[in-house]
This record gives structure tokens, C-alpha cells and sequence, in this order.
């Protein structure tokens, strides 16, 4: 597999493989597995960072984040 040190993205040949074989099904799970997880792990180091913030101020800024700033 050839890297371009300008492409950050990088799926390994392999795991195209196994990607390929799945159901449509199965790779939407997939990815939302993947945007749940990457929901929590932000709201993890924000409750961590901003102990004084409530729920509504971290669940704000984690759609921001998520959104890249589009709301």
C-alpha cells in the first residue's frame, strides 16, 4: 500500500477487504458505532475540562465540535 503523506485518511488494504464483504447494513452500523463513541469520548474530556459546565453547555459544544461549527 502506497501512503500519501498528505492524506490523513488511510484505510489499510486489508480492512477494505473486510469493509467490502459487509452489508450496506452492517457498515451503517459501523459508522454509527464509530460517531456514538467519538460522541462520548468528547463529552468524557469536556466534563473533564469543564467540571463547572452543566449538561445543556456540554452537550452544546459537543454538537459544535461534531458539527465542525456548523450550528
Amino acid at each position: 500500500m502506497h501512503l500519501d503523506k498528505q492524506q490523513i485518511e488511510v484505510v489499510d488494504d486489508k480492512m477494505a477487504q473486510v469493509l467490502r464483504l459487509k452489508t450496506g447494513a452492517e457498515r451503517l452500523q459501523i459508522a454509527s458505532e464509530m460517531f456514538s463513541s467519538a460522541r462520548q469520548m468528547i463529552i468524557n474530556m469536556l466534563r473533564s475540562q469543564h467540571p463547572d459546565w452543566n449538561e445543556q453547555k456540554v452537550n452544546a459544544e459537543t454538537a459544535r465540535r461534531l458539527s465542525h461549527g456548523a450550528l
